[in-house]
Protein backbone atom coordinates (compact mmCIF):
# COMPACT_ATOMS: atom_id res chain seq x y z
CA UNK A 1 0.00 0.00 0.00
CA UNK A 2 1.72 3.02 -1.26
CA UNK A 3 1.12 6.00 0.61
CA UNK A 4 1.27 9.68 -0.21
CA UNK A 5 5.17 11.73 1.28
CA UNK A 6 3.13 14.35 2.68
CA UNK A 7 0.57 11.91 4.95
CA UNK A 8 3.74 9.74 5.98
CA UNK A 9 4.57 9.99 9.91
CA UNK A 10 8.12 11.51 10.47
CA UNK A 11 10.38 10.58 13.94
CA UNK A 12 12.36 13.50 15.57
CA UNK A 13 14.28 13.23 17.83
CA UNK A 14 15.54 16.84 20.42
CA UNK A 15 19.07 16.98 20.52
CA UNK A 16 20.07 17.01 24.29
CA UNK A 17 21.15 20.38 26.31
CA UNK A 18 24.52 21.18 26.00
CA UNK A 19 25.01 21.96 29.55
CA UNK A 20 24.21 18.30 30.18
CA UNK A 21 27.55 16.25 30.90
CA UNK A 22 27.51 12.98 28.66
CA UNK A 23 26.53 9.50 29.94
CA UNK A 24 30.29 8.11 28.51
CA UNK A 25 31.80 10.94 30.78
CA UNK A 26 30.21 9.85 34.19
CA UNK A 27 30.96 6.04 33.68
CA UNK A 28 34.31 7.16 33.13
CA UNK A 29 33.93 9.04 37.06
CA UNK A 30 32.66 5.64 38.25
CA UNK A 31 35.41 3.52 36.63
CA UNK A 32 38.47 5.59 38.34
CA UNK A 33 36.50 5.68 41.74
CA UNK A 34 36.05 2.06 42.36
CA UNK A 35 39.46 0.47 40.38
CA UNK A 36 39.42 -2.70 38.82
CA UNK A 37 42.51 -3.84 40.43
CA UNK A 38 41.79 -3.07 43.78
CA UNK A 39 38.25 -4.74 43.80
CA UNK A 40 40.05 -7.47 42.65
CA UNK A 41 42.44 -7.07 45.39
CA UNK A 42 39.69 -7.03 48.04
CA UNK A 43 37.80 -10.03 46.76
CA UNK A 44 41.24 -12.23 46.94
CA UNK A 45 41.60 -11.00 50.67
CA UNK A 46 37.43 -11.84 51.45
CA UNK A 47 37.92 -14.84 49.67
CA UNK A 48 41.41 -15.97 51.98
CA UNK A 49 39.41 -15.01 54.69
CA UNK A 50 36.74 -17.01 54.29
CA UNK A 51 39.15 -20.38 53.35
CA UNK A 52 41.23 -19.51 56.49
CA UNK A 53 38.41 -19.57 58.46
CA UNK A 54 37.53 -22.61 57.44
CA UNK A 55 40.84 -24.34 58.48
CA UNK A 56 40.61 -22.18 61.66
CA UNK A 57 37.02 -23.70 62.87
CA UNK A 58 37.68 -27.19 61.22
CA UNK A 59 33.92 -27.17 60.30
CA UNK A 60 31.42 -26.94 56.91
CA UNK A 61 30.55 -23.12 56.14
CA UNK A 62 27.55 -23.68 57.80
CA UNK A 63 28.95 -24.53 61.16
CA UNK A 64 31.17 -20.98 61.88
CA UNK A 65 29.98 -19.41 64.41
CA UNK A 66 28.58 -15.28 62.88
CA UNK A 67 31.78 -13.67 61.99
CA UNK A 68 31.91 -10.80 60.24
CA UNK A 69 35.44 -9.32 59.53
CA UNK A 70 35.20 -5.92 58.00
CA UNK A 71 37.93 -5.35 56.22
CA UNK A 72 37.01 -0.99 56.14
CA UNK A 73 36.68 -1.67 59.90
CA UNK A 74 39.74 -2.85 60.04
CA UNK A 75 41.84 0.10 57.80
CA UNK A 76 40.09 2.58 60.05
CA UNK A 77 42.09 1.02 63.07
CA UNK A 78 45.88 1.74 63.81
CA UNK A 79 48.49 -1.66 63.68
CA UNK A 80 47.74 -2.50 67.21
CA UNK A 81 43.82 -1.76 67.03
CA UNK A 82 43.54 -4.01 64.09
CA UNK A 83 45.33 -7.07 65.42
CA UNK A 84 43.12 -6.40 69.03
CA UNK A 85 39.94 -5.92 66.91
CA UNK A 86 40.45 -9.76 65.02
CA UNK A 87 41.26 -11.22 68.68
CA UNK A 88 38.45 -10.24 70.04
CA UNK A 89 36.73 -11.67 67.08
CA UNK A 90 38.02 -15.01 66.94
CA UNK A 91 37.70 -15.41 70.78
CA UNK A 92 35.96 -18.34 70.07
CA UNK A 93 38.40 -20.38 68.03
CA UNK A 94 40.34 -23.17 70.02
CA UNK A 95 43.48 -23.27 67.13
CA UNK A 96 46.12 -20.62 67.35
CA UNK A 97 45.81 -17.79 65.52
CA UNK A 98 48.10 -15.70 65.19
CA UNK A 99 49.33 -17.15 61.75
CA UNK A 100 45.87 -15.72 60.46
CA UNK A 101 45.59 -12.40 61.76
CA UNK A 102 49.31 -11.56 60.75
CA UNK A 103 48.61 -12.83 57.43
CA UNK A 104 45.41 -10.98 57.23
CA UNK A 105 47.31 -7.92 58.20
CA UNK A 106 49.97 -8.30 55.97
CA UNK A 107 47.57 -8.60 52.66
CA UNK A 108 45.47 -5.58 53.96
CA UNK A 109 48.61 -2.96 53.46
CA UNK A 110 47.84 -0.49 51.17
CA UNK A 111 44.09 -0.97 50.80
CA UNK A 112 41.99 1.61 50.63
CA UNK A 113 38.72 1.99 52.40
CA UNK A 114 35.75 1.57 49.83
CA UNK A 115 32.60 2.83 51.70
CA UNK A 116 33.96 6.32 52.05
CA UNK A 117 35.21 8.61 48.71
CA UNK A 118 38.58 8.09 47.42
CA UNK A 119 41.34 10.68 47.90
CA UNK A 120 42.91 11.71 45.11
Amino acid sequence: MASEPSTQSRVMFQTADKTEEPAHRKLGKLTVKYNRKDLQRRLDIEEWIDGQLHLLFDCEEEEIPELEIDIDELLELSDEGQKTRLQELLQECGKPKEDFINGLLYRIKGLRKMSGPLKK
